[in-house]
């Protein structure tokens, strides 16, 4: 009996059908009024509600979430995964003020399993759907011998719509503006690689090892998904009170900060005025990292950085009051030249 050729070598054209048959279902959950056509087309369609907009601008941002992925290759864990890229995505065309409309996501792996794709494509839709953003298509790939047995890579595309007016971009900052911290939940997508150089090769512990000064499971903390911050930026967007925004990934607040302020500022944040969670204490102390590396290299508890002009500084506490958010203020803005010190 023949043996079909593309399967021999590694790619199996029939199972990738069979996956492909589950997906309709998940991106229907996701869909607004304003997608087009149907699941399965060479492109996602999706019309924009001119009426809604004067002068609507397109925001679009791509990403992915990093060697977090590792962490769930280890603890075969792979529903919220996909949470935590569309997440990352949206916040990111948040801080300019921009509603996500849709998202497209591209899965790649050396050979399918149907299972883990699944959940990974129902994290997907499921953060797609709290988001108020529809999945309108995306991509799964069969590479063999691309990617080591039981991995895979995702990334993930949105764009969202801002009135041109009403696009958060920093302009207005000006000595005196006052930086709120939001709360992240963990390290969210960013300086995996060497939380896991402290945790597994320094400290040599497992994913299912308990640390006392974490309070919880290793891989469980490592876990923990990416927050969306959509929920309350829009609330506070509509109450215009902040004048930027800036979304704590790669970089830190060291490095991301700076891209949302105009010349002619700088920031100062004071360190004791929020929270650090315990896993950066804890990977700290492992590895007796400079306090400056960990600022620049993780998130240190505060996801998401707003700068509120001092005159609104009370109506954002309403909006974040009123909401049930948690928030600190960390810091002001002071002349200088677009960086970040400490005190």
């Amino acid at each position: 009996m023949k043996q079909k050729a593309y399967a021999a070598a590694g790619v199996d054209i029939d199972l990738g059908n069979k996956v492909k048959a589950t997906l309709p279902r998940l991106l229907a959950s996701t869909h607004r009024r304003e997608v087009l056509g149907k699941v399965g087309g060479f492109g996602g369609l999706f019309a924009l509600d001119l009426k809604k907009y004067r002068e609507p601008v397109l925001v679009s941002s791509v990403d992915g979430v990093g060697t977090k992925l590792k962490i769930a290759f280890i603890m075969d864990k792979h529903d919220t995964i996909g949470a935590d890229l569309v997440n990352h995505c949206v916040n990111d065309i948040a801080v300019q003020g921009a509603a996500p409309m849709f998202f497209m996501d591209y899965l790649a792996t050396g050979q399918l399993d149907p299972g883990v794709a699944e959940k990974v494509v129902e994290g997907v839709a499921e953060a797609c759907k709290h988001n108020g953003c529809a999945l309108i298509g995306g991509e799964t790939a069969e590479m063999p011998g691309f990617y080591p047995e039981g991995e895979y890579d995702l990334a993930g595309f949105i764009v969202g719509v801002v009135e041109r007016e009403r696009i958060v971009t920093g302009k207005t900052v000006e000595p005196g503006d006052i930086l709120i911290g939001l709360p992240s939940t963990g390290l969210h997508t960013n300086g995996y690689s060497l939380a896991r150089k402290l945790l597994f090769e320094v400290a040599k512990y497992e994913p299912e090892t308990y640390v006392n000064e974490i309070k919880g499971k290793v891989g469980n903390e490592l876990m923990l998904t990416h927050r969306s911050y959509w929920p309350i930026i829009k609330k506070l967007v509509a109450a215009e009170c902040v004048s930027a925004m800036a979304h704590i990934t790669g970089g830190g607040i060291t490095e991301n900060l700076p891209r949302v302020l105009p010349r002619g500022t700088a920031a100062i944040v004071e360190y004791g005025s929020w929270p650090v969670l315990p896993i950066f204490t804890h990977m700290q102390a492992l590895g007796n990292v400079l306090q400056d590396e960990m600022m620049r290299t993780f998130n240190m508890g505060i996801g998401m950085l707003l700068v509120v002009p001092s005159k609104k500084f009370k109506k954002a506490e309403n909006v974040l009051d009123r909401a049930g958010e948690k928030y600190y203020a960390v810091g002001r803005i002071v002349k200088g030249e677009r960086k970040v010190s400490y005190s």
